[in-house]
């Protein structure tokens, strides 16, 4: 396992530590330990650009950590009654969806495409709705559903990407 997977692995770690800090009521240390998830991932990002560590088992890991995460948290503010269920509800369909149409691909032997800037500015605003939902719940549920609406839009735009890039990966394998 490379210094990259480890940083992976570490943020599959805080995910408990996330949820009892948020159940504990201790939401700035939960607050901390989302913002030491983001850090790592930055620095796993970094390592394996730097020093050529990109593995196949890392581009797998790497947005499911991020996916398991995020679901950790909204399923958290849920159940603390600090989001309203739909809200909730279209997240979990939109990350399962993610998750699912990743994993379909692997099956069939098909290649994912790099996180792209959309997807990673709905990422930032996501996280800046979760700070503000736990210090500002009136603010944050409207950063909130605007994330989720970008988050949508960014799936959509992802996946046309993903699929033009496999079809052009079989036109150059098709005799």
């Amino acid at each position: 396992m490379n210094a990259a997977n480890l940083l992976t692995l570490v943020r599959f770690l805080l995910i408990p530590v996330y949820i009892g800090l948020f159940f504990f009521e201790a939401y700035w240390l939960a607050i901390m330990t989302i913002a030491l998830s983001v850090l790592t991932d930055m620095a796993d990002g970094y390592v394996a650009r730097k020093y050529g560590l990109i593995t196949y088992v890392g581009s797998m890991l790497d947005p499911l950590a991020d996916k398991c995460m995020m679901l950790a948290i909204v399923f958290t503010l849920f159940m603390g009654e600090f989001i309203p269920w739909q809200a909730a509800a279209a997240f979990f369909i939109r990350d399962a969806g993610m998750i699912v149409g990743s994993l379909l691909l692997h099956v069939q032997g098909k290649r994912m495409a790099a996180a792209n800037q959309l997807g990673k500015a709905t990422t930032v605003l996501l996280y800046t709705a979760i700070v503000l939902i736990l210090i500002q719940p009136l603010w944050g549920v409207i950063v909130l559903w605007a994330a989720i609406g970008l988050s949508f839009f960014a799936s959509y735009r992802y996946w046309n990407q993903v699929q033009q890039m496999n079809r052009t990966q079989t036109e150059k394998h098709s005799p």
